[in-house]
């Protein structure tokens, strides 16, 4: 295993490592001498609460996290009990739903900027056609980031759905049958013998949504720059304009930083909290 850790320590441990030690530097490219200058390691973290920008993004961020979570949960529940059965019309439906997350995400981001778009958009015209004409969304600071949730909800939905149908196929039918024979309806069967054996999945899966919600940075980027004003100015979209925009890597460094951290301390709490055995989150 020793080639595999090697590779894994280059590409993953070398970078946090070189991550965290500049955070704790006033590192800004304007200034190459304090690159190394480690005579006040905290002072980028100790400037972290005192700047609101920084905490607004932190909000932001937790509003589209938790935005995204939910539905990408919801809608995957819905489609993967939809699609559950062996007839070939529901084996085609499966493989529709899988496009929305094998398409990379700047071609997700370019698909749905034309959606958005309001001189081009097929969704803006046909509502124009019925007399209901939609004013630009993306341009609209209270509903800006609910596209972005939109967005990132059809994305990433399908990844729900496949999890929850390998739990639907994982149940016995034994259950299924006596809660039928009880004179159980569709409705009991699912919550108290369906979701039991799901709980853990979705909960499972909504760890690693959580994670992967913090990654929304090219939707943000191709949709709305982090616009309109900071409406959708996420943590990592403000790590990256400190760092690219005003030079201030160290800075920039040590929101990032912090951000990670907070990452996988909510994880753990989650995890914890739910008591989901044997779960890892790194």
């Amino acid at each position: 295993m020793l080639p595999a850790l090697l590779i894994l320590a280059a590409i993953t441990v070398i970078p946090t490592i070189y991550l965290i030690a500049t955070s704790l530097t006033p590192l800004n490219l304007t200034l190459p001498d304090s690159a190394w200058d480690f005579s006040d390691p905290t002072l980028n973290y100790v400037g972290l609460w005192d700047d609101p920008r920084f905490i607004t993004s932190v909000w932001i961020q937790a509003k589209l996290s938790a935005g995204t979570v939910v539905l990408q949960l919801l809608v995957g529940l819905l489609v993967a009990m939809l699609v559950n059965g062996p007839t070939a019309i529901r084996r085609f439906a499966r493989s529709m739903f899988l496009i929305p997350m094998v398409l990379p995400p700047i071609v997700v981001g370019i698909i749905w900027r034309v959606i958005f778009t309001v001189d081009i958009s097929p969704m803006h015209r046909a509502a124009a056609a019925l007399g209901m004409p939609i004013a630009s969304i993306l341009t609209n600071p209270h509903l800006a980031l609910w596209a972005i949730v939109v967005v990132e909800t059809w994305e990433w939905f399908p990844f729900t759905m496949l999890m929850v149908l390998a739990a639907l196929q994982m149940i016995p039918s034994s259950p299924l049958e006596a809660a039928r024979i009880d004179g159980a309806s569709r409705w009991q069967t699912f919550r108290f013998v369906v979701m039991p054996y799901l709980r853990q999945t979705l909960i499972v899966v909504g760890l690693f949504r959580l994670i992967d919600s913090i990654k929304a940075f090219p939707l943000i980027f191709i949709l709305t720059d982090g616009g309109p004003g900071d409406t959708t100015q996420v943590t990592n979209y403000y790590a990256y304009q400190q760092s690219f925009s005003f030079s201030l890597w160290g800075y920039g460094s040590a929101i990032a930083t912090a951000m990670v951290a907070g990452t996988m301390f909510l994880s753990w709490l989650v995890a914890r909290t739910l008591g989901v055995a044997d779960v890892e989150v790194s």
